[in-house]
């Protein structure tokens, strides 16, 4: 292979102010595994409960090219917006911890 797959990365911005983004891997490995994985997404503190979180998710539904995939926590509030987006819990996760 020739380097990186590359990614994405999006950003909401308000005046000179980064209020939320987002990053998302490309795997290269359509057919194996989801084309991408969202590997961080946050929003400025300042600015949460804004819907900014749901704008970017929204939009980085739109330009991916593939299945998506993410970690989330089950009590991580944002598990409800990721499920009104489509996502859904394929696989139960394993960790060595050492």
């Amino acid at each position: 292979t020739s380097g990186s797959k590359g990614g994405y990365l999006l950003v909401a911005q308000q005046d000179d102010v980064v209020t939320g983004a987002v990053v998302v891997n490309k795997t290269g490995m359509s057919g194996y595994i989801p084309e991408n994985i969202l590997v961080y997404i946050a929003t400025h503190h300042e600015y949460r409960g804004m819907g900014i979180g749901k704008r970017l998710m929204e939009e980085t539904v739109k330009v991916c090219d593939g299945s998506i995939a993410l970690h989330c926590e089950p009590d991580n509030p944002a598990k409800k917006l990721y499920e009104k987006l489509g996502f859904s819990s394929k696989y139960l996760e394993m960790r060595l911890v050492k």
